[in-house]
């Protein structure tokens, strides 16, 4: 994952797509979005390390 675009495509193939209006709020609402679609386990620990590593910068 390099971009939010990877990320948004990645949030796509669950049916989750963040559009609040605030890019800051889109950021923060993908953030969360990742954080639960790996608690499920619907996601390997390198897809949501490198995903997530997106909004640590």
């Amino acid at each position: 994952m390099k971009t939010v675009y990877d990320v948004q495509q990645l949030l796509k193939r669950f049916g989750i797509f963040v559009y609040v209006g605030n890019r800051l709020a889109d950021l923060e609402l993908m953030e969360l979005e990742l954080r639960e679609i790996f608690r499920l386990q619907m996601i390997s620990n390198q897809q949501f390390s490198t995903s997530i590593s997106y909004f640590k910068k």
